[in-house]
């Protein structure tokens, strides 16, 4: 496929589908993105991208990984305090 083609393609179906307007170059750091705030381990997302090692995912990525933390935090709470919903055994 001709590059101009695939560029103008690829603007045209931002556009049709109501999404910003970004660089083709971005699509990667958005599936990172995407993917870490969703939980999916770091590893995954060196795997996907190509990185040789985990520490250029981590340092590029690492603005999505106090989300995480939090989720972490939330996590570990939950299995720490006891649910007062839970039938006593």
């Amino acid at each position: 496929m001709d590059p101009s083609n695939l560029y103008h393609n690829f603007k045209r179906l931002l556009k049709e589908a109501g999404l910003p307007d970004v660089r083709f170059h971005d699509l990667p750091h958005t599936a990172a993105n995407l993917i870490l705030q969703h939980g999916i381990h770091p590893k995954v997302v060196q795997e996907r991208l190509g990185h040789s090692d985990i520490s250029m995912t981590l340092n590029t990525y690492s603005h999505v990984l106090p989300v995480m933390q939090e989720e972490a935090a939330e996590k570990i709470d939950e299995l720490l305090i006891p649910n007062t919903n839970r039938c006593e055994r």
